[in-house]
């Protein structure tokens, strides 16, 4: 049985070495282009040879020439020069931030009401981010950031999840919005209490609003036997059924202007101070590659949002909510 010979693995100097010697056939003209003494060179070459087990070059005193065997290999040892010097650029491109894919998953009821504030930082900050947006309820976002087909979510907290950390950005009060003819329309010192006997317009199971509707009337002693009619799968059609008279609901306040401007026949009432709130942040996997950069994400993002009628959050407190918020 013959013995099968095992070839030693190459190293990229004595590719480099071969590579400029097919390319230059003279030694003197490739050690010059590469940076390398011609000892050197010569050297590599041979030790390539005798890695690889096949003469490369034919040398004379005058010239030097590939051999069949070189002529094959120079192409090869092209090749992975050439992938090597790609691996390089892209690692060097991973390490600029805020560059290539970002995907971003959002809730519904913070998306249209936040997006636009979000999109305009990362176009006007972040030019060479790949910013992909991706609108789900929360259960789906989390699933999403474990299984690693989303990099970060814009959600309300806290979420109590481990292997997850939150970044804060602000809290947000709730506000009740009624029919313009209804007692507590226009009130600036609405009591939690007034929960407890209303006709509640609340959004679809799965949606973390709801559940904080129902926390916050739950605080205010609602009981879980008063009837709470569910029929809409969004905010704006929630008020649109408010403004038909079929009862009131609770908005966060940046929904209000855009879920409100388009009919005069509603009001938002104001609860007595403290009200009930919400926080939102982002959420990253613990100890993620990209923590640095989303943590001055997060920062930028409280800046952009000061113009919005939030508080902005704390950045060191990275878990939990403010005692007057209410958990999703």
């Amino acid at each position: 049985m013959v013995p099968v010979r095992r070839v030693k693995q190459p190293s990229l100097s004595q590719l480099r070495a071969f590579a400029a010697v097919a390319e230059h056939l003279h030694f003197r003209d490739a050690a010059a282009a590469i940076g390398m003494s011609q000892p050197a060179l010569s050297g590599a070459v041979s030790a390539l040879e005798e890695a690889l087990g096949v003469q490369l070059l034919e040398r004379t005193t005058r010239k030097v020439l590939l051999s069949p065997a070189g002529e094959r290999l120079a192409v090869r040892a092209g090749a992975v020069l050439d992938a090597v010097g790609e691996l390089m650029e892209e690692a060097e491109a991973a390490q600029a931030p805020f560059t290539g894919v970002l995907r971003l998953g959002v809730i519904p009821t913070v998306a249209p009401y936040l997006l636009p504030t979000v999109l305009r930082l990362v176009h006007t900050r972040y030019p060479e981010l790949d910013l992909q947006v991706h609108e789900e309820q929360t259960a789906s976002l989390l699933e999403g950031l474990a299984g690693g087909r989303l990099d970060l979510l814009l959600l309300a907290v806290p979420l109590g999840m481990p292997g997850v950390t939150e970044l804060p950005l602000f809290d947000e009060d709730f506000v009740l919005v009624a029919p313009d003819a209804h007692p507590l329309a226009g009130r600036a010192d609405i009591p939690r209490e007034a929960l407890k006997e209303l006709d509640l317009l609340l959004l679809d199971e799965g949606h973390c609003l709801r559940d904080q509707a129902l926390d916050i009337c739950r605080e205010a002693g609602r009981t879980e036997g008063t009837p709470v009619t569910t029929t809409a799968a969004g905010l704006s059609t929630l008020v649109q059924l408010v403004a038909g008279g079929l009862g009131v609901t609770l908005l966060p306040r940046t929904a209000v202007k855009v879920e409100t401007a388009r009919n005069t026949a509603l009001l938002t009432g104001d609860f007595a101070v403290p009200a009930p709130s919400r926080r939102i942040a982002l959420a990253m996997r613990t100890g993620a590659a990209r923590q640095s950069e989303f943590e001055e994400l997060a920062g930028a993002l409280r800046e952009a949002m000061k113009r919005l009628p939030v508080r902005i959050a704390a950045p060191a407190a990275t878990r939990g909510a403010d005692p007057g918020a209410t958990p999703s």
